[in-house]
C-alpha cells in the first residue's frame, strides 16, 4: 500500500504505508526482519518474566506458614498449593508497629510528592516564561544543586531541625525530601515548559488570562506527561528511602522501610511478619508506576524529539 504525499510546489510522491513491504527488499532481508522482530518480542517477554520473579517469589512466600518457609523454597507452592494461607497477613495487621509505620510512610510520601510537584511546576513555569532579574543565574544555581549529595546535608540539617524542633517529626522528613527533590523538579519542568509554543501563551494573554490562570489552564494540561513522570520519580524515591528516615525519624514516626529493618534483627521470630510487610512495601510503588506508566514514558521521551 502507498500513500500520496504532495510537498508545497512539488510533485506528488508515493510513500509506503506503515507495515508495507519495501520495494526491492530481498527475501532474506524480509525473513531476517520478521524473525528479528519476533525474537525481540520473545526476549523482552523473557526479561519481563525474570524481572517479576522476585516479586512473585515474595508474594508466594508471604502466603506460606513460617515452618513451610524454613523447610523449603517458595517454588514448592506449585506442587503443593495447600501451603497457601492468609494467616501471615492477619498477623501483620495485628502488628501495630508495622501498620503504624505504613501509615507514616503514606503521611511522608504523599505530601512530599505533592509539595515537589506544585512548587516545582510553579518555579519551572517562572524560569521558562517569566522575566525577572537574574533569572538565568538563579536557574544555574538550581541546576548546581543537583550535584549536591544527600549525605553532605544530613548532619547540618539534623542540627538545624533539632534547634527548630523538627527533628524526629514527620514534617521534618517531608521538608528534607522536598528540599532535595525540588532542584530536579525545577530542571525537568522548566525544560519541558520552555518547549510550549509562545503563540499559545500570547493568545491566552490577549484573551485576558493572568499568569496564574494561564498556568492552570494552558501550561498544566500541556505539561501533564512531564508532571506525571516527576510525580512517579518523587513518589518512588520517597517511598523506598531508608537513609533519610533512619536519621530523621524516631520510633513513632519511622516509615515501613525502617520498621522492616528493625524487624530483621529478630528474623528467626518474625519471618511471618517480614514477608507480607516487604511485599506490601514493594507492591504499592509498583502499582503507582504501572498506573502512570503511559504518562511516565511520555514525560521521559518528551524532549527526545522536536
Amino acid at each position: 500500500m502507498t500513500a500520496m504525499v504532495r510537498k508545497a510546489g512539488g510533485p506528488v510522491r508515493k510513500t509506503p504505508a506503515p507495515g508495507a513491504v519495501r520495494a526491492g527488499q530481498s527475501l532474506g532481508a524480509r525473513l531476517v526482519e520478521a524473525v528479528g522482530g519476533g525474537v525481540l518480542r520473545v526476549f523482552l517477554i523473557v526479561v519481563g518474566l525474570f524481572w517479576l520473579v522476585p516479586t512473585i517469589g515474595l508474594l508466594l512466600s508471604s502466603l506460606r506458614a513460617p515452618r513451610e518457609m524454613s523447610a523449603s523454597g517458595w517454588w514448592t507452592v506449585f506442587g503443593r498449593p495447600s501451603q497457601l494461607t492468609f494467616d501471615s497477613y492477619r498477623r501483620l495487621l495485628e502488628n501495630s508497629e508495622i501498620t503504624h509505620s505504613l501509615l507514616n510512610t503514606v503521611l511522608i510520601t504523599v505530601p512530599a510528592t505533592v509539595l515537589v510537584v506544585v512548587v516545582g511546576s510553579l518555579a519551572g513555569y517562572a524560569f521558562a516564561w517569566l522575566e525577572f532579574p537574574g533569572r538565568d543565574w538563579w536557574f544555574l544555581a538550581v541546576v548546581g544543586l543537583l550535584v549536591v549529595p544527600v549525605q553532605v546535608a544530613l548532619i547540618p540539617i539534623a542540627e538545624l531541625f533539632g534547634k527548630v524542633g523538627l527533628f524526629g517529626s514527620v514534617l521534618g522528613v517531608i521538608l528534607f525530601h522536598a528540599g532535595f527533590g525540588l532542584p530536579f523538579a525545577v530542571f525537568l519542568l522548566r525544560n519541558f515548559f520552555a518547549e510550549i509554543p509562545r503563540e499559545l501563551l500570547e493568545a491566552a494573554r490577549l484573551d485576558g488570562a493572568g499568569e496564574l490562570r494561564l498556568f492552570a489552564r494552558v501550561v498544566m494540561p500541556l505539561g501533564g506527561p512531564a508532571i506525571a513522570s516527576l510525580a512517579v520519580f518523587q513518589f518512588l524515591w520517597v517511598w523506598n528511602d531508608m537513609l533519610i528516615a533512619l536519621v530523621f525519624t524516631r520510633s513513632g514516626t519511622q516509615p515501613i522501610t525502617v520498621a522492616l529493618q528493625t524487624q530483621v534483627r529478630q528474623f528467626g521470630n518474625n519471618i511471618d511478619v517480614l514477608a507480607p510487610g516487604a511485599f506490601i512495601s514493594m507492591v504499592i510503588p509498583l502499582a503507582v508506576f504501572f498506573a502512570f506508566q503511559r504518562q511516565f514514558v511520555s514525560g521521559v521521551m518528551a524532549g527526545a524529539v522536536k
